[in-house]
């Protein structure tokens, strides 16, 4: 479990990025075998593009990393469930599994609204974590949210 925590932490520092330039404060980052090796945050507004979600950067950066579009081993780590788009790349780049903080109501895949991650529902099946940080999670969100109020 602190494993775990060190890694939402590490997450949290690119959410705080993702605020600061004005994005929906989510962060995450990927881990292979103890070493962070992608890092990113929301950028749709500033990449003006639906899918730059902050999973779907770390997933292109490890797959630059090891130069293979399989990220076997690899592990997600998400201050916000990922929604069904970042949970079927996962799935896609056959991640080993995905940690995440805060549950999404709107639009979380891994539970919320829907569970894309079940045993035999695809070719790939993804260990899922839920509630790491998940008070911090939520709290970054929720102040960037009243803030936008």
């Amino acid at each position: 479990m602190i494993e775990h925590e060190f890694y939402m932490r590490q997450a949290l520092v690119e959410a705080d990025k993702a605020r600061a330039e004005g994005e929906v404060p989510v962060g995450a980052v990927m881990v292979h075998k103890g070493r962070i090796i992608g890092r990113g945050h929301n950028q749709i507004k500033t990449l003006k593009d639906p899918t730059a979600h902050a999973e779907m950067i770390v997933i292109t950066q490890a797959a630059s990393h090891f130069q293979n579009e399989r990220l076997n081993g690899c592990l997600l780590y998400a201050t916000l469930e990922p929604c069904a788009m970042c949970v079927f790349a996962a799935v896609l780049a056959r991640l080993k599994g995905v940690i995440f903080g805060a549950r999404d109501p709107k639009t979380g895949a891994c539970g919320s609204v829907t569970d894309l991650t079940g045993p035999a529902l695809f070719n790939h099946t993804l260990e899922v974590t839920r509630g790491i940080l998940e008070p911090e999670c939520r709290s970054v969100l929720q102040k960037f949210f009243l803030a936008k109020r």
